[in-house]
């Protein structure tokens, strides 16, 4: 494996680069008209203008990627995540032309891409599943329905993707009514799959995922868990690892469940199995993801691995390099998720970044910037402009540092979500690990 598109953009693009780099690895780099004075564009040993900012007419656009890749003489495409990552007609097409899709094969994609067959999947592999529909909505009537049959509150979802994008939460018949197109018109915008379904909302609840790694040799094995419960509208904020919330036998069963689905369909390359978890510590399957996460630094700071590596050693058909016994998990790590927006509505604030400093990265601190001081934010694409990533010895040790190092970064030109981390970092609720994922509006820090 000599050279390796990357089918992304921001701070994922440079973080595989650099993975890449220290591998002898040869990199492409694709951009849109919006982003190509990002720094990504020139740390890539080659760059290519794929399209117009609107992400169909660019980063969606999967035959001309493929049409790239194939001209430029890639090994391997590295999808990142969002956008591509996890659509199987693109890793097939790769498939087809003799190249390395860094991830899970297209049928597993096909698999686990369908929430509603996830689920399924979930539930005859033993896991604990959220009550929900056994297959998707298709009208407003049949999802009113559905959530009848369950009860209120219910999760309308979208089918077809993750990330919190395509998610509503509704209280009763009427806001069902009012979010169902809504839902299914922002699915098919961000997945190409207006399918949706519903599951029960568990109230009080707990947002926490197990990092899961496989091989085509059969080998699974987990990198412990992440607790991504600091959330704005279903959309993580804040990771962390471990999590300060589950004792020590919810911990191990959670681990025992992750790897049993996993090896339930024979999976490979980096996933994620996320689940919800109530204030009995009962944990149920939320979905399972097929790429690597926005959070993936939290592990790699616990662990003092390189998950892209491992993501490239495994596409290239190696085992894992080290056995569940050999990885010990040291200390605390969160990572802040730093976008451009409204720090109370959290409302996108696109524009110049007229000022952007932040210290050096060093031992137990990383910055991963997707934007640099002059660059503009694009209104196009997800507002993240940075990830800060800290670790310490334990967990109040790490957010007394982690306040230190946030309270040194300066952002000018555009709104951001820095007083939100910083006002949290003061929070006694937030660091007594006390809260769930409707913490941040319960405290009306979301509106």
């Amino acid at each position: 494996m000599k050279k390796i598109l990357i089918a992304n953009r921001g701070e994922i693009a440079s973080r595989i680069i650099k993975t890449c780099r220290e591998l002898g690895i040869e990199t492409i780099a694709i951009y849109s008209d919006a982003d190509k004075e990002l720094p990504y564009v020139s740390e890539a040993d080659y760059a290519f203008r794929i399209g117009e900012p609107p992400v169909l007419k660019s980063y969606l656009l999967a035959d001309e990627i493929l049409a790239l890749a194939e001209r430029e003489g890639a090994d391997a495409i590295h999808p990142g995540y969002g956008f591509l990552s996890e659509n199987a007609a693109f890793a097939e097409g790769a498939e087809k032309k003799g190249i390395v899709f860094i991830g899970p094969k297209s049928n597993l994609l096909s698999l686990m891409g369908d929430k509603v067959a996830a689920r399924n999947s979930m539930k005859e592999a033993g896991v604990p599943v959220v009550p929900g529909s056994e297959t998707g909505v298709s009208t407003v009537e049949e999802a009113c329905e559905t959530a009848g049959k369950i009860g209120y509150p219910v999760m309308l979802k979208a089918s077809g993707g993750g990330g919190g994008i395509g998610m509503q939460l509704c209280a009763d018949e009427k806001s069902l009514v009012k979010a169902y197109q809504s839902t299914r018109t922002r699915a098919k915008s961000y997945f190409g799959n207006d399918e949706v379904f519903i599951e029960k909302y568990i109230e009080n609840a707990r947002h926490i995922e197990v990092q899961i790694f496989g091989d085509s040799h059969g080998n699974i094995l987990h990198l412990f868990d992440r607790d991504c419960s600091i959330q704005r509208r279903n959309q993580k904020v804040v990771e962390e690892s471990p999590s300060p919330f589950l004792s020590a036998e919810a911990r191990e069963n959670m681990f025992k469940a992750a790897v049993n689905a996993a090896k339930h369909v024979s999976y490979e390359n980096a996933g994620t199995i996320e689940f919800i978890v109530d204030e009995q510590q009962q944990f149920y399957f939320l979905e399972m993801n097929t790429r690597l996460q926005v959070e993936h630094r939290v592990t790699e700071m616990v662990t003092n691995l390189d998950l892209v590596k491992w993501q490239i050693l495994v596409a290239r058909g190696e085992m894992l390099p080290l056995g569940q016994e050999d990885i010990q998990q040291r200390g605390f790590a969160v990572e802040f998720r730093l976008y451009a927006e409204d720090p109370v509505k959290f409302l996108p604030s696109p524009g110049k970044v007229e000022v952007f400093t932040y210290p050096e990265s060093k031992e137990g601190f990383l910055v991963d910037a997707a934007y640099q001081q002059g660059n503009t934010v694009s209104p196009f694409y997800d507002p993240m402009i940075a990830k800060v990533i800290v670790h310490g010895e334990s967990r109040d040790h790490t957010l007394k540092k982690a306040r230190q190092l946030l309270e040194q970064v300066k952002v000018e030109g555009i709104k951001t979500n820095l007083p939100l981390f910083l006002h949290l970092l003061g929070e006694e609720q937030y660091l007594s690990g006390s809260y769930t994922t409707s913490y941040l509006q319960q405290k009306s820090l979301v509106k």
